[in-house]
């Protein structure tokens, strides 16, 4: 019994410091990714924020088309166009 388990524990190490050394070529190689995916990360975080809270983005809207009438129906003709577009998309897939 002691030999076994003294071959499981020697196993073990070996596995734990291929694991590490696997890591560590793992992190080397997607470390240039990192900035680019953390701001990935903040504009969805972003998008989550504006989606659960239509109160922020409606009162914006409105602000805008207090002050800018022609932009603000352009933005809502853009608006407007995407979402049909979108809604097109996920009834195609």
């Amino acid at each position: 019994m002691s030999e076994s388990l003294k071959a499981l524990q020697a196993r073990r190490q070996e596995l734990q410091e291929k694991s590490a050394r696997e890591r560590r070529v793992f992190s080397e190689h997607f470390e240039p990714w990192e900035k680019p995916l953390s701001w990935a990360d903040k504009g969805i975080d972003a998008f989550h924020f504006l989606r659960d809270n239509p109160l922020l983005w409606t009162s914006a809207f409105a602000a805008l088309a207090h002050y800018k009438p022609k932009l603000a129906s352009k933005v809502l003709a853009v608006g407007w166009g995407a979402m049909k577009l979108l809604k097109g998309a996920k009834k195609l897939v």
